[in-house]
């Protein structure tokens, strides 16, 4: 179930699921990174023994694994939090929103001004229903 990949002193472990059909009855997964869908083979990661409470658990793309390993490889740290400041490091580069884009700034406006635009009708329609149904009364 457990498998221990040894890289210098620390250990990562890296848990794999044997079991093809109950991952398939499963909702999709996503990397925890990059946070695209995973279609094969999603590699687990939790945290070695002697890590502070709450030991973390990751679900990677192979494309995030890799960078992930390199991050490993480079780095200088040999405690057992290694794996978590690695997958920091690798997280400021592929996750999606560590960057703006203007494209992305743009959409994000174009939603809240919708939003708005929505909301003002909205209470646009609901004053004139009140309007109209005091009078009514009269």
């Amino acid at each position: 179930m457990k498998d221990a990949m040894h890289s210098g002193e620390s250990v990562v472990v890296v848990q794999h699921n044997d079991d093809t059909r109950k991952r398939r009855s499963r909702a999709p997964q996503y990397c925890s990174i990059c946070t695209a869908r995973i279609w094969f083979d999603p590699i687990d990661l939790v945290e070695p023994e002697g890590v502070p409470e709450p030991r973390l658990s990751w679900v990677l793309c192979k494309a995030c694994h890799q960078s992930l390993q390199i991050e490993m490889n480079r780095s200088p740290v040999r405690s057992p939090l290694r794996l978590r400041i690695a997958m920091g490091m690798v997280a400021t580069e592929r996750w999606p929103h560590a960057y703006s884009t203007r494209v992305r700034e743009y959409i994000n406006d174009r939603r809240l001004v919708l939003f708005i635009a929505i909301g003002l009708i909205v209470a646009m329609v609901l004053h004139l229903i009140l309007i109209v149904m005091i009078a009514g009364l009269k």
